[in-house]
């Protein structure tokens, strides 16, 4: 079963509480994610363990620039962010590097899976 891992104590609060319902990710991952794939949305440090919060289905693989973005595209990634400057530097601080905003990011749209 493939994953959706996220390391933020952040990105996890807002996982739990189903604020977040997309991933924006740099680079084109859309090889390694396909619509209509089942994974396991998990939380907790890089190369630790982690925590299963729910299964998701992918709905959406998008691949475009991080200007190309839209405020609602970001939303879905994070609710406190609207803009491609504040994804950028929220990036560059998860990633530990600068983020411009001509770099290609792959939008990952997901839905809960509920039992």
């Amino acid at each position: 079963m493939y994953a959706l891992n996220f390391y933020s104590p952040i990105v996890a609060d807002q996982l739990r509480s189903r604020r977040k319902t997309a991933t924006i990710r740099l680079g084109d991952k859309s090889r390694k994610y396909k619509k209509g794939m089942v994974v396991q949305v998990l939380v907790g440090a890089r190369y630790g363990p982690r925590e299963k919060v729910f299964d998701a289905v992918i709905d959406k693989v998008e691949v475009k620039t991080l200007s190309e973005l839209s405020p609602r595209d970001i939303e879905h990634d994070n609710p406190e962010i609207r803009r491609p400057e504040e994804l950028a530097t929220f990036l560059g601080q998860l990633y530990n590097r600068e983020v411009s905003s001509d770099e290609i990011v792959t939008l990952i749209r997901f839905s809960e899976i509920r039992a």
